[in-house]
């Protein structure tokens, strides 16, 4: 089932997302990664098989120092298990990072229509499509490049997306595939279930089919 987890606040977020990650661990997974987004700059870190094994290449996040960040952990659907199918995935650029659960249906096609366009592809993933996407979409405003991005996909996802460009905020959308957010006091969350967050707050929204969500620490 693939679990989701993002964070922005005060805290460090590398240890949260790792921490709500491990509370997720019952979804069951294969992979799993973070990416921290600190001025401006998007760190990612993967890991293939146990969660164990990314907190340890992480030092249980020490190593991603940042407010906010994005995590996943991973169940093959499209491409084996590895550290280079694992999320989050980046664009090309590097402006862009994704967390996804569900299927992209038509990824085909619009991996064909990317590749035409100069687009490379490191993995085998439908998610990377969305990705690549999105940096296509980008013209200065994330909500309206998801807007255009999502448009384009058919299947099911709920996405958890960070941008260098604008930093301090994360952008999440929900399609056929559960997603919450949680309401914190100078930081917010979201998270595939509850128990991801639970330990921080128990004010929860379930966001309902075709929801956008863009926030920050403050709202």
């Amino acid at each position: 089932m693939c679990g989701i987890i993002g964070y922005v606040g005060r805290q460090e977020a590398a240890p949260i997302l790792l921490e709500g990650l491990e509370r997720m661990e019952y979804r069951g997974y294969d992979s799993a990664g973070v990416c921290v987004e600190q001025n401006g700059v998007l760190k990612v870190e993967k890991a293939k098989g146990r969660l164990q094994n990314l907190i340890a290449k992480t030092e249980n996040g020490a190593l991603l120092p940042g407010t906010l960040g994005i995590g996943h952990t991973r169940w093959a659907t499209h491409g084996e298990p590895n550290d280079i199918n694992s999320h989050p995935h980046l664009s090309q650029s590097g402006k862009f990072a994704v967390v996804h659960n569900g299927i992209i249906e038509n990824f085909i096609a619009l991996k064909e229509e990317l590749l035409q366009k100069g687009y490379t592809f490191r993995s085998e993933t439908d998610t990377e499509v969305v990705v690549h996407l999105l940096e296509t979409c980008y013209t200065g405003d994330i909500k309206q490049a998801l807007m255009r991005t999502a448009a384009r996909l058919e299947g099911s996802y709920a996405l958890g997306i960070v941008c260098r460009d604008e930093p301090g905020q994360i952008i999440a959308a929900k399609k056929d595939s559960p997603l919450i957010f949680g309401f914190g006091e100078g930081e917010n969350f979201i998270a595939s279930d509850v128990p991801a967050i639970l330990k921080y707050t128990r004010q929860v929204a379930y966001l309902d089919e075709g929801d956008m969500a863009v926030f920050t620490a403050s709202g």
